[in-house]
């Protein structure tokens, strides 16, 4: 008795509702929010499937753009994007690869240079060691000057350090191409430093803020006093935490003897992802050939997968909001039989009930894409950081995807039972009643 007397009063309010004074599409406006406040928790659960879509979508896609961006950033920043490496060196960080404490003789770099391999625009060797000033561990690498290669007599006019563009070497424009050796700081991008004396220093800058110093400062290092040649910019790679001095320097202080443990290679881009590798591998045997190809695989690989997996997260949440929606209006139907009898009764035309429950859909379409937008880019910004190091902004492309791909599920999903309820006859409806 107290669900019809409810049925009944709901039946009288929307009577009321439906005769009250205004344009049609206000009174559609008024019905379609009256129907969302009356029965808010089927709606809530078909809008949550579609927001939860939407959220995977764009929270996914967020962290995998900005990932590749990040990648090619450091690819461009990067310089040598081959290395040679002694044979038994497991590569876990392409640019810590130095750190292994593994050494190979010097000499390798003559047979490189001397090899004249096509392709090969700088060779930029290294030996890294771990030392201290004022009690502050540091890692100081040593590196060789443009002007160390030049004063080799078996050097002279192989032009190894900057080949020019338009050459016939078949080698494509780079940052070593373009010049600038002549500036301590190219050594950030170009891998490579004109002049630097037996005790002159470069520091990342951070390791220079660490330290505290500045260009023209002293500084005592493995047991001898250096001058601050210059402070290079921040590249974002670990450069910015080291020393860089005279290889021979550190050769003699450490006790190293001419041996290096990393061999830099900038190489032209389609020279490296050819033959290049092969050939590098035919000349020295002995040593362990990478190319940045290898050491970035993995992750253009997962940034790829996770791309791929967000557009399967969102079509699977959008066909589980889609049939949820769907489910929600059938039953909306059935349960408002005599109401939307009534509406037709008084004058309403099928478009009109149509109207009203597309009208309906597109509200959840709407307001599920909308906040999915938000909260996946909200999720994105804070989980991009910590699990990729990865900076987020919100992409209003990927907003308008959400919202037209959500409503168009949405209207989609509430077509049928729209024209079902558009369908029903008056007369029947109250003799059922």
């Amino acid at each position: 008795m107290c669900g019809e007397t409810k049925q009944a009063a709901q039946r009288n309010e929307f009577i009321t509702s439906f005769n009250d004074p205004g344009t049609e599409p206000m009174n559609l406006r008024s019905l379609i929010w009256k129907e969302l406040w009356q029965r808010p928790t089927p709606m809530l659960t078909s809008l949550l499937a579609v927001t939860l879509g939407v959220t995977a979508l764009v929270a996914i896609q967020n962290i995998t753009v900005y990932s590749e961006q990040k990648i090619a950033g450091e690819m461009d920043s990067l310089g040598a994007n081959v290395l040679v490496l002694p044979p038994t060196v497991t590569l876990q960080d392409y640019y810590g690869a130095d750190m292994h404490g593994q050494t190979m003789p010097e000499e390798y770099v003559t047979q490189l240079a001397l090899a004249r391999m096509p392709g090969v625009q700088n060779l930029a060797p290294k030996l890294c060691v771990e030392a201290s000033v004022d009690t502050i561990p540091v890692t100081l690498a040593g590196i060789l000057p443009r002007s160390e290669f030049e004063a080799k007599s078996a050097w002279q006019g192989l032009n190894m350090l900057a080949s020019p563009v338009g050459s016939d070497r078949g080698c494509c424009p780079t940052a070593t191409s373009v010049g600038g050796d002549d500036d301590p700081n190219s050594l950030a991008t170009t891998r490579t430093v004109q002049d630097l004396g037996d005790h002159e220093l470069i520091l990342g800058t951070d390791i220079a803020s660490q330290l505290g110093a500045d260009v023209g400062d002293e500084l005592s290092l493995l047991g001898e006093d250096f001058q601050v040649l210059t402070v290079l910019p921040a590249t974002g790679t670990i450069d910015d935490g080291r020393l860089f001095a005279h290889l021979h320097t550190v050769q003699r202080l450490s006790g190293a003897g001419p041996v290096v443990n990393v061999i830099e290679i900038m190489a032209c881009c389609e020279d490296a992802a050819g033959d290049l590798i092969s050939d590098l591998s035919a000349e020295l045997p002995e040593t362990r050939i990478v190319t940045i190809a290898q050491v970035i695989e993995t992750q253009v690989a997962v940034n790829g997968l996770m791309s791929r997996l967000s557009w399967v997260f969102f079509g699977i949440l959008l066909l589980v909001g889609g049939a949820s929606i769907a489910s929600v209006m059938y039953a909306n139907v059935a349960e408002r039989r005599q109401e939307i009898g009534t509406m037709m009764a008084l004058g309403a035309s099928r478009q009109f009930v149509t109207r009203m429950f597309l009208g309906k859909a597109t509200l959840l379409g709407v307001t599920g894409g909308a906040g999915g937008f938000v909260i996946g880019t909200i999720l994105a910004a804070l989980l991009g950081p910590h699990l990729l190091g990865v900076s987020v902004e919100p992409m209003p492309q990927l907003f308008a995807i959400g919202i037209a791909t959500a409503t168009l599920v949405a209207v989609a999903a509430s077509y049928l039972p729209a024209r079902r309820a558009a369908g029903l006859d008056p007369c029947l409806v109250f003799k059922d009643a």
